[in-house]
């Protein structure tokens, strides 16, 4: 079935299988899946959530099975299904903890990748790029799939995409902590992703996607020449697939979505949720031109909308936003803006158009607006240079978070 523009959504949540006395990374999300689907696969369905492997064997995703009318539509399925995990990881001696990235693991050590089936594929990127670190094996993150019918809806939805894309780390930055410190960057998990392909540049580009508004540019301005550079290093075209491309917002033509990819995990889905309604109304609006017309979005420059990008990435909700095509294709004037103020008048100005949010999505963006996002408050809870002790602690909150469906507030 062919879904046109916004009739309908896909999200997907990463989290981390830790263990449940030490919060240090279990790589036993296979033992997990073989529990429920009684043999070593990669997938699993639990009615309206799959559950399914990523390429650290610690790192689990649920994700919408289908698509669901409005992203708050999905809540209570994630969390049926966050519950029988947690019960049967307890068995296991271990839990589910959200977060962009874990805040101690050591990938040099710790990094187990998954070995089971598509392991062929995982070991050709291990191969190529060697997967022992933070831009690998230490990264958690929602992505937000949005459909489109033909060229011209795809056209619109990705120029509106790529506008947005630079603001999004000030809602959902939720990685403050690697190697057990601060390093400067509330969203740590896009400061390591950013360069985690170096040695194929072009895989990730610039994060922020080029202007292309139709399949076939698409294809030869982006996915060509990717295939091309992956080629020397993938004899066996094990890689030569739409997924290689890396970019914040990818399209996935095989079943015509756009996939959001820049949004850190927060604590609860219903965060990750409310973040993703915000997003969508926001796009919405981009896309029927309410403030600014296509031919204004398809100019904005990538190279500058990837450094309002790191700036966001960097500072989250205090960074300021002075890029006067961005602000005028907001409808925010030109005046610069702090991102925490501009997304509060964003949802003033988009939200009353949506459906009803629910009560537990108005609290999760209500705590975003006047306290930040997760990142910032886990830093204040810990400080920049948080001891063992708190970092213990800060893992069995986010831990307790997920559980019990709450806010990290302290």
């Amino acid at each position: 079935m062919t879904l046109g523009l916004f009739g309908g959504f896909g999200i997907e949540l990463e989290y981390m299988v830790v263990d449940r006395e030490t919060f240090a990374v279990r790589p036993i999300a296979d033992h997990l899946l073989h529990r429920f689907a009684g043999a070593f696969v990669g997938d699993y369905e639990d009615g309206p959530i799959a559950w399914s492997n990523e390429l650290a064997l610690h790192v689990l995703e649920l994700k919408t099975n289908g698509v669901v009318a409005l992203p708050g539509d999905a809540l209570a399925g994630f969390r049926g299904s966050l519950a029988r995990i947690d019960a049967a990881l307890e068995g296991l001696g271990a839990r589910l903890m959200p977060g962009g990235m874990h805040p101690t693991m050591d990938p040099a050590r710790e990094f187990v990748r998954w070995p089971h089936d598509y392991g062929e594929v995982y070991a050709a990127y291990d191969r190529i790029f060697d997967c022992r670190g933070h831009g690998w094996s230490n990264l958690q993150s929602c992505h937000l799939n949005l459909p489109f019918a033909d060229d011209a809806e795809f056209g619109r939805l990705h120029l509106a995409v790529r506008t947005l894309l630079p603001l999004l780390p000030a809602l959902a930055a939720s990685s403050p902590y690697r190697d057990g410190a601060f390093h400067g960057w509330l969203d740590g998990r896009l400061a390591v992703y950013r360069d985690n392909q170096r040695r194929v540049p072009r895989i990730a580009g610039l994060v922020v996607p080029e202007p292309v508004t139709t399949r076939a540019d698409y294809f030869a301005t982006i996915l060509e020449p990717i295939w091309n550079d992956i080629a020397p290093f993938d004899p066996d075209r094990l890689l030569r697939e739409e997924w290689l491309n890396s970019r914040g917002a990818v399209a996935k033509f095989f079943r015509d979505a756009v996939e959001i990819r820049v949004l850190d995990v927060q604590e609860q889905p219903a965060a990750d949720l409310a973040i993703c309604t915000l997003v969508v109304a926001v796009l919405r609006a981009l896309c029927v031109e309410r403030w600014a017309s296509m031919a204004s979005l398809q100019a904005l420059d990538t190279r500058e909308l990837a450094e309002v990008l790191w700036a966001v990435a960097k500072d989250g909700d205090e960074a300021v936003v002075a890029h006067p095509g961005l602000l005028r294709a907001l409808g925010r004037g030109e005046s610069a803006l702090r991102v925490g103020s501009l997304w509060a008048s964003l949802a003033d100005a988009v939200l009353p158009d949506e459906a009803p949010l629910a009560a537990e999505l108005q609290s999760a963006l209500a705590t975003i607006f006047a306290r930040g996002p997760l990142a910032r408050r886990i830093v204040v809870a810990c400080g920049e240079r948080p001891d063992a002790r708190s970092l213990a602690w800060l893992g069995r909150e986010l831990a307790d978070c997920l559980r019990a469906g709450t806010a990290f507030s302290p």
